[in-house]
């Protein structure tokens, strides 16, 4: 007998309550990242045809190292979704349902003509700032949200889920190739991993962003984490400085973006002082830098050797000498781009 292979996609929707016990459907599979399988469904038999996303977390990423991370982050995700509405309205798709035995849910089809993502408009030259901003404003009011909130810290503690799919592949296996700068990527995990501050997205890139007439929207949050907020814009700066490296031709674009994502985060901080969180945000940032060249997942543009040992020559730096502004990492990855075009 063969199995249908939707068979278990049906049991999942029908336990959400979104598709009717024998009611047809399609399934069409959806680019995303390496972590989950993404499918928009659609119910032709609805007038008009329904369309919606399903995702469901993978146990084992879709990487060439062994990466892998709990199921359960797929909870965690719609979590965070749920808290991201309410404290940014309509910075998040709508959830419509969640099956969290097959570590599924179900969420608003966003059509891509009226919704790009963010990396392809910065890929092809659409580099606002003003888009910078937004999505600093929107994950700074979050933050600020979640701050210092004991029943936020309780629902996401998932400090299990954080390390596998975030210190341990971006840091811990950096150090490896880097037996140098080995101690000070364990000291910045361990220093991530112990800062309590507020609610952390996780996976804060441009390939995760949205842009839409009603402003970012964000995606993709199964690393939701009860944790230092740092990480997130963190994470999101390193994507404009490789940026310089994909499309050398709007390198002083993508340090606009680095500047207004940078400055408009930091005058939203009012839980914490802005120098303790720029300092930490400035230390993690070389890690995360020298991680998308060594770590287990490199960035895939990065394919030039010339390139990644100019990602290398900075982050090194930076870990062995670390700086305390962001303008100061700013500058040095601009002079040696200046320096090597």
């Amino acid at each position: 007998m063969i199995e249908d292979p939707h068979q278990n996609l049906s049991i999942a929707l029908e336990r959400m309550g979104l598709l009717r016990p024998g009611e047809s459907f399609s399934a069409e599979t959806l680019a995303g990242g390496v972590s989950s399988d993404i499918l928009r469904i659609t119910l032709p038999g609805r007038s008009p045809g329904l369309s919606f996303c399903f995702k469901r977390a993978l146990a084992k990423l879709k990487v060439a190292a062994d990466w892998r991370a709990p199921v359960e982050r797929n909870h965690a995700e719609v979590e965070w979704l749920r808290v991201a509405d309410a404290l940014a309205p309509g910075c998040v798709p709508h959830i419509l349902g969640e099956d969290a035995q097959a570590g599924a849910f179900a969420m608003e089809y966003l059509d891509p003509a009226a919704h790009p993502v963010w990396k392809n408009a910065l890929r092809d030259g659409n580099i606002r700032t003003e888009t910078a901003a937004a999505v600093a404003r929107a994950i700074a009011a979050i933050h600020a949200g979640t701050a210092q909130r004991a029943d936020i810290a309780q629902r996401f503690a998932n400090d299990h889920i954080f390390y596998p799919i975030r210190l341990e592949p971006y840091l811990i296996a950096t150090a490896a190739h880097h037996p140098d700068c080995a101690a000070r990527l364990g000291e910045l995990a361990e220093t991530t991993a112990r800062n309590k501050f507020a609610l952390v997205h996780g996976d804060l890139s441009p390939k995760n962003i949205l842009v839409a007439a009603r402003g970012p929207i964000l995606l993709d949050a199964e690393c939701a984490w009860y944790g230092d907020p740092a990480f997130d814009l963190a994470f999101c700066l390193n994507h404009m400085l490789l940026k310089c490296l994909w499309r050398p031709q709007w390198r002083e674009q993508y340090l606009a973006c680095y500047d207004a994502l940078a400055s408009t985060y930091l005058a939203c901080v009012g839980w914490e002082p802005r120098a303790a969180i720029e300092a930490r945000v400035a230390h993690l940032l070389p890690g995360l830098f020298l991680g998308r060249v060594d770590g287990k997942s490199p960035a895939e543009y990065l394919g030039d050797e010339r390139d990644k040992e100019r990602v290398r020559r900075v982050a090194r730096g930076f870990l062995l000498n670390p700086a305390d502004q962001l303008t100061t990492i700013r500058d040095v990855w601009n002079m040696e781009l200046y320096a090597s075009s």
